[in-house]
């Protein structure tokens, strides 16, 4: 790749000089820093959810780790079998309260 090379999208001009190289090797780095929650889950969460009368808004599930354990553990509270199962899987998400916030979400 030329690292000269200057690409324009819509306008804006991104220097490919100022990104690191992602090598192979660095996947294992990257495990540590970044954290994804699966919006797949998350949307499913929402909607078992919203069947049992209650609203969940995933984008603050996503940017605050209070109200989104508040979510969980009303969810576990609902005698859901699906939802139960949904709920343990997003809890591994939000449980670390030390943990950096998922991707797309740092300050």
């Amino acid at each position: 790749m030329n690292t000269n090379a200057v690409a324009s999208t819509t306008g804006l001009a991104q220097d490919f000089r100022v990104l690191p190289p992602l090598e192979p090797c660095d996947a294992s780095l990257l495990a540590d820093e970044m954290r994804y929650c699966p919006t797949q889950l998350l949307s499913a969460f929402a909607l078992l959810m919203a069947g049992h009368g209650r609203a969940v808004c995933t984008s603050m599930m996503l940017g605050d780790r209070e109200y989104a354990m508040l979510q969980l553990a009303r969810a576990h509270t609902i005698s859901d079998p699906e939802l139960r199962g949904v709920t343990a899987r997003l809890f591994a998400y939000f449980d670390d309260a030390h943990a950096l916030p998922p991707v797309g979400l740092r300050a």
